[in-house]
């Protein structure tokens, strides 16, 4: 694999021609996946005369789009500013670094490399053999913080996982009873709406769909932005909606009678499941037969154990194997408990409401009983921010 180019002094106007791409790559935030975003901007002394970025899995990528109006005779000898090293193989679309080469620009800045393996370094090689100039590493560091959902699929054979949860100020989820409609306000809720919209899939139990009926689903009217329509994308990206079941409490009949199955699959990439149901290896097959005729519906076995509960490696592994890049995890304390005690999460989101709900109730991470503080777990403060009358704290890892 090419490394970067150490030596190469960029200038003023380089950077802000790859901070323009960079800007370009982040209207496809909400609707690329399980593509990364990419941004593109073609210069030609000295002046942009074209952009573009990837809108849609499926549709033109950054490059294809930043030359789709511009002829060969504008673009001979100019010079493209892409995000992520133009692809090299065929799939839904053509390489785009074979799409630079029909244009004839004489120089590509790339900020960094595709970790992707039908990448991975192939996409400069042939630029360079065309005999154009490259460059890599302008911007790299924006230029990952844009894919960290691709990249941790691509490097760790993992999504990038955010465990959500929300409580009480003195740290509790639900009443003794069980009642938990709403802890947070209006504005929390609709926070929550722009991670969901942001993710490929949302992971939860099936405790959390029967009792809380949960649809989730992205609800536009909550979004506190203007959803990025266009002439490729008309419709919300829904995501991918993945169930634990270890005791084979969701059945056909219930998907139907919840209305769970709220997606429409021409929003997601081609042959996504709308819904996947995870469940014990035990009498998997069963389940699979009452399944067989549902393409929307994705019914995979995964061990199970009666006391831990599912291994969330390879939950996560089988998440990667889906193509999702970032999962939004909402379900009850315990299954954020696994996911924190493993820690096999990215970004734990905590929303605080300035509510005590008193003895009894439920904890916001049921784990332990701890015996000594060198037990216990600690977390980094990412973010501490109000959000209408609640608090939203983000933490990662401290390992």
């Amino acid at each position: 694999m090419p490394e970067k180019s150490p030596s190469k002094h960029y200038t003023l106007q380089e950077h802000e021609f790859m901070a323009h791409a960079i800007q370009l790559a982040k209207k496809g935030t909400y609707t690329t996946s399980p593509n990364p975003n990419v941004g593109c901007v073609i210069v030609k002394n000295n002046k942009i005369i074209s952009q573009g970025w990837h809108k849609k899995a499926g549709s033109g990528h950054a490059e294809v789009n930043a030359l789709a109006d511009v002829s060969v005779e504008d673009s001979l000898g100019a010079t493209a500013y892409v995000t992520l090293e133009p692809c090299s193989h065929y799939g839904r679309t053509p390489p785009c670094a074979l799409r630079l080469i029909e244009a004839k620009v004489a120089t590509v800045f790339v900020a960094m490399l595709d970790p992707n393996p039908q990448v991975a370094g192939n996409g400069i090689a042939i630029l360079k053999g065309a005999g154009i100039e490259v460059h890599v590493g302008l911007l790299e560091a924006d230029a990952r913080a844009l894919n960290y959902g691709f990249f941790s699929r691509m490097e760790k054979n993992k999504p990038f996982v955010r465990v959500k949860l929300a409580s009480s100020l003195d740290g509790k989820t639900a009443l003794s009873n069980g009642e938990s409609k709403w802890i947070t306000g209006p504005s929390a809720r609709a926070d929550v709406q722009k991670y969901r919209a942001a993710s490929c899939a949302i992971l939860t139990t099936a405790q959390t769909v029967l009792v809380d009926n949960a649809r989730l689903n992205v609800r536009e009217e909550q979004l506190e932005f203007m959803y990025p329509y266009n002439g490729v994308v008309t419709q919300i990206r829904q995501p991918i909606k993945v169930i634990l079941d270890g005791h084979n409490r969701i059945k056909r009949s219930t998907i139907d009678e919840l209305d769970l199955f709220n997606i429409d699959l021409d929003s997601n990439s081609a042959d996504t499941p709308g819904i996947v149901i995870i469940k014990s290896n035990t009498g998997l097959s069963e389940f699979q037969k009452e399944f067989k005729d549902r393409g929307d519906i994705r019914i995979i076995g995964a061990n199970y154990d009666q006391q831990s509960g599912f291994d969330i490696a390879q939950v996560l592994a089988i998440c990667s194997s889906l193509q999702i890049n970032n999962l939004w995890v909402e379900a009850g304390g315990k299954l954020a408990g696994s996911f924190i005690v493993s820690n096999l999460f990215d970004e734990l989101i905590v929303y605080v409401a300035p509510k005590l709900m008193g003895i009894g109730g439920m904890d916001l991470v049921p784990f332990g009983p701890l015996e000594n503080m060198s037990q216990t777990k600690s977390l980094n403060l990412l973010d501490c921010r109000v959000v209408g009358e609640d608090i939203r704290l983000t933490y990662s890892p401290k390992v």
